[in-house]
């Protein structure tokens, strides 16, 4: 089972829409997929047409008393379920700071579903939070959106430099420039300099089109509505470049190894 997960501080980047179209495309090519919407908006839950609720909330969850197979859902795809989203998710810091071990909760939950899930794509919430060192700690690989600005090159900075300082799993990260407007000088530029010159950022860029946008209206993928599209092409891009990536190391001393990290993501 490998956990990808769309993570940026910054909200409105287009992470919920790359985990739909990603989660979706890894179901289409056979493999058994999940997608937690822990995002307390529930825009995934919503594209996937899914009621944002779970019986007991999120601390039934964390707490353990509700497992995660218990809270899955079905969707309108074969081989997608969603875990959907729950408006107590907005507690989820405090949750998971009153239990133990709180930085690897979300990791421990995650683990059991390695017998019936292939691929689990985690829809997070922008934040700098105790949960978004719960994501880093469970994540294979991080999928980063960035807008082609200088503020979001400091925050791929920050975010590297803060999983470089953790001891044993480190997630791997693949950034790509989201929303991009090829009509824009600084966005052409900002493409160009960040394709080539940072290695954690794929060649694939997903272009700001309303195809996109309409995710929402039609409550569906892009990749399903408009399977032709320049936006699913892209989508389908950025998939194979996360499909190529190579498998994280196993942390220090085998499964049971240690996971680290600091408390903080900005200095």
């Amino acid at each position: 089972m490998r956990v990808y997960a769309t993570y940026n501080i910054k909200g409105g980047v287009g992470k919920t829409t790359a985990a739909v179209n990603l989660a979706h495309l890894a179901a289409q090519d056979g493999l058994r997929t999940l997608l937690w919407d822990l995002d307390p908006q529930g825009a995934a839950s919503f594209m996937f047409r899914v009621k944002p609720r779970v019986k007991g909330g999120g601390r039934a969850l964390i707490r353990g008393s509700r497992t995660l197979d218990d809270a899955i859902k079905g969707t309108d795809f074969d081989g997608l379920d969603l875990i959907p989203a729950d408006f107590t998710y907005r507690n989820m810091d405090l949750l998971l700071g009153g239990a133990r071990k709180p930085t690897h909760r979300l990791a421990r939950l995650l683990a059991p579903l390695a017998a019936s899930c292939d691929a689990v794509f985690l829809d997070c919430p922008p934040s700098i939070s105790l949960v978004s060192e719960n994501v880093m700690h469970a994540a294979d690989v991080l999928i980063v959106p960035l807008i082609p600005t200088t503020l979001s090159v400091r925050t791929l900075d920050q975010l590297t430099g803060f999983v470089a300082r953790f001891d044993g799993h480190r997630p791997r990260i693949l950034a790509f420039l989201s929303m991009a407007d090829r009509r824009k000088k600084l966005h052409r530029e900002m493409t160009q300099e960040l394709s080539t010159e940072r290695a954690v950022v794929s060649p694939t860029t997903i272009p700001a089109l309303s195809v996109i946008e309409r995710m929402s209206v039609e409550r569906a993928p892009v990749t399903v509505f408009a399977p032709r599209s320049q936006a699913a092409r892209a989508y389908r891009s950025l998939w194979s470049d996360l499909r190529a990536l190579e498998p994280v190391a196993p942390p220090a001393g085998g499964p049971g190894g240690k996971r680290g990290g600091q408390s903080t993501l900005v200095q």
